[in-house]
């Protein structure tokens, strides 16, 4: 099968990519608007990308009427953020945050998820995350214009919270005690419990 990108409709050439690009790490972002209301919401299309300086990126992309998110419009007038990780059993609760409240409504209240002050960022982050990525806006690049087109968010990592129950003996992160969830194509997600070893060449 060829599938000539070219030839698909905005919602198809989407639907295609979240099916194939597989696993997709998931970043909950917790914004604040400039009159202090708070948000949260969850992108898959997320990744760190150096760590120097230490920076990550997510993808936000516009809504079917091709209007930003409120994740975007909170970043651009308070430009900072925390992505919080997603375990297992936060699951629920960060699919509950895709639902579109209006504007000022925040999540964390509506859906009872407990949020915890940031240290060195206004926006807080959600307690119970194994790990929180307190940053700061390098930038925002647009790609497309409309329904669907990305508004790709880089962050300068200012402080990481990482409770000490996921950390194994080496005191680094142990994938298995973080039991973070990644999502697959459809309703479908994975855990990172499943661990295989590929020595990498010298």
């Amino acid at each position: 099968m060829i599938l000539d990108f070219a030839g698909l409709d905005v919602r198809n050439a989407y639907q295609w990519m979240i099916s194939t690009i597989l696993p997709r790490p998931i970043a909950w972002v917790s914004t604040i608007s400039a009159d202090g209301k708070t948000n949260l919401a969850p992108f898959s299309f997320f990744q760190g990308i150096t760590a120097n300086p230490p920076t990550l990126m997510f993808v936000p992309v516009n809504n079917r009427q091709g209007v930003k998110k409120d994740t975007v419009r909170n970043i651009e007038a308070v430009p900072e953020f925390v992505v919080n990780l997603v375990s297992h059993d936060l699951g629920a609760q960060m699919n509950l945050t895709a639902a579109g409240l209006p504007y000022g409504e925040s999540e964390f209240e509506k859906f009872g998820i407990e949020a915890a002050p940031s240290t060195t960022i206004r926006p807080p982050r959600v307690a119970a995350a194994p790990i929180a990525f307190e940053c700061v806006l390098d930038r925002i690049i647009l790609i497309g214009e409309g329904p669907l087109a990305a508004n790709v968010v880089f962050g300068r990592i200012r402080t990481a919270h990482i409770r000490d129950d996921v950390l194994g003996a080496d005191g680094k992160p142990d994938s298995a005690k973080l039991d973070l969830i990644a999502r697959m194509g459809g309703d479908n997600y994975m855990t990172t419990r499943e661990v295989f070893t590929i020595k990498r060449p010298d």
